[in-house]
């Protein structure tokens, strides 16, 4: 019990070690979600509860309607945009010269490699799935690609946990970052729903997509994290040898 309490004790005065665990559970807990909705939906298990969401965003008994007002189907297409590749990499371009520009190729290389990897991945997924669209209504946007996993719930979520992720690790005030990540998740659920909304995917592709992406942020991270850690030690390590008296 005294190791525990030894061991909780570390982990809260290293935010670095703590950041690790933290990234490692929730790395665990997204793979678990994605694999289980895959699991379930390659069954066809997910049929009649897919079926049930997709439909009640319709008008009873005329599924081609959209609930709401006429403008909301307009803010979703908007909407629907932000999670798109030509948004998504021309937010990714004008990031990384930013970080170019302020001398930090090093987590410009990260953001590049984090995004084009989970981007491929989707990409790969979708043609290994085969997923066919929702056929219920008619499409109110332009697709070209299987429906599992979203690729805008995916890429969304994995593109802006990432870079709100990097901008709150230089924010002091915790409410701040709190603020930023829950803006991140904010607009990456909104673009998810969108989809359904629109006709071009079915609720569990979206789950799926958010779980995915959220998975792969947090690889990247914990990938990160350990270089880090391993870099801090080395230069414990260095500075320790040059502080060591000569024998």
């Amino acid at each position: 019990m005294n190791r525990l309490l030894d061991l909780a004790k570390g982990l809260r005065d290293d935010k670095q070690s703590l950041l690790t665990v933290v990234l490692i559970g929730v790395l665990a807990l997204s793979i678990w979600a994605f694999v289980a909705i895959a699991a379930e939906m390659s069954e066809g298990e997910l049929q009649q509860f897919d079926r049930d969401v997709f439909l009640s965003l319709r008008e009873a008994g005329a599924p081609d309607r959209l609930l709401g007002p006429a403008w909301l189907e307009e803010a979703a297409v908007e909407i629907t945009a932000l999670g798109g590749f030509p948004v998504i990499g021309l937010l990714i371009v004008m990031v990384t010269g930013g970080l170019l520009a302020a001398r930090l190729p090093g987590t410009a290389l990260f953001v590049v490699l984090s995004i084009s990897s989970g981007a491929a991945l989707s990409t790969t997924l979708k043609l290994l799935f085969g997923r066919a669209r929702p056929d219920l209504v008619p499409h109110l946007d332009v697709i070209h690609t299987a429906s599992f996993p979203s690729g805008h719930a995916t890429i969304s979520t994995l593109t802006y946990l990432t870079l709100a992720a990097l901008v709150a690790r230089v924010v002091v005030r915790k409410r701040v970052r709190a603020y930023i990540v829950g803006c991140a998740v904010g607009l990456a659920v909104l673009i998810g729903i969108s989809r359904i909304y629109l006709g071009v995917h079915w609720p569990s592709d979206v789950l799926a997509g958010w779980s995915l992406g959220t998975a792969w942020a947090a690889l990247s991270f914990l990938v990160l994290s350990i270089l880090q850690i391993r870099r801090q030690r080395d230069t414990a390590r260095e500075r320790a040898r040059r502080e060591r008296p000569h024998q």
